[in-house]
């Protein structure tokens, strides 16, 4: 629910260099992102509370980070919503703005823009793959899934977080061939996960004696 939310929460108009001049008509796309993003707070927090339970048997300490992180990160999902409504805002207000009036509604539409990207693919990728590098610690540690799918999350999240630092150091934007291409690993990971766990689960023989489930 998680990535198909995160799909769609992509506003593809706010990536045009003049997005300010059509973003009037494109109104709608900006709602589905807004109410995506916002799916998206249930979805990531929900996943880490059901896990909780099982994954704090193997490290508490560890299982709570996780779950913290994640917390974490749906604040900043929660920012990423409420920002949206702002360019819709700020398109009205560029609609009938004058030559001058647009001059400046642009520079602060560019501001907006950036504000976003750090919020959407800096921040929030850095406290989600904060948390997923426990997550995956705690799988590898466990073997309660296999060792390889574990190190492969590990190393997504590393990848993942490596491109957020060369969004935050501008040398790249987001939605381009590179960022998309260091972050899909771990996209492509975390769909193989989510198939394991919904067919196979977690495989609880492994868990320490004594919290082991029937």
């Amino acid at each position: 629910m998680g990535m198909i939310a995160g799909v769609l929460s992509v506003v593809p108009v706010l990536e045009e260099p003049r997005y300010l001049h059509l973003i009037s008509a494109h109104e709608r796309q900006v709602i589905v992102g807004a109410v995506s993003q916002f799916i998206m707070i249930p979805a990531y927090v929900g996943f880490a509370l059901y896990l909780y339970p099982t994954l704090r048997m193997e490290n508490e300490a560890l299982s709570l980070g996780f779950l913290g992180f994640r917390l974490i990160a749906a604040t900043f999902h929660f920012v990423g919503v409420l920002l949206l409504p702002l360019f819709l805002v700020l398109g009205q207000e560029f609609a009938h703005a004058g030559a001058s009036d647009a001059v400046r509604l642009e520079v602060i539409g560019e501001l907006l823009r950036m504000a976003r990207d750090l919020v959407n693919h800096v921040a929030l990728i850095l406290s989600l793959g904060l948390g997923d590098l426990l997550f995956f610690a705690i799988l590898y540690r466990s073997r309660i899934v296999p060792r390889w799918l574990s190190a492969w999350g590990l190393l997504g999240v590393v990848l993942a977080m490596s491109a957020s630092f060369l969004v935050l150091f501008r040398l790249t934007d987001v939605v381009t061939p590179l960022y998309l291409s260091i972050n899909a690993p771990l996209a492509l990971q975390s769909l193989v996960l989510a198939i394991w766990l919904i067919t196979r689960g977690f495989d609880t023989k492994a868990l320490p004696t004594g919290h082991r489930r029937g």
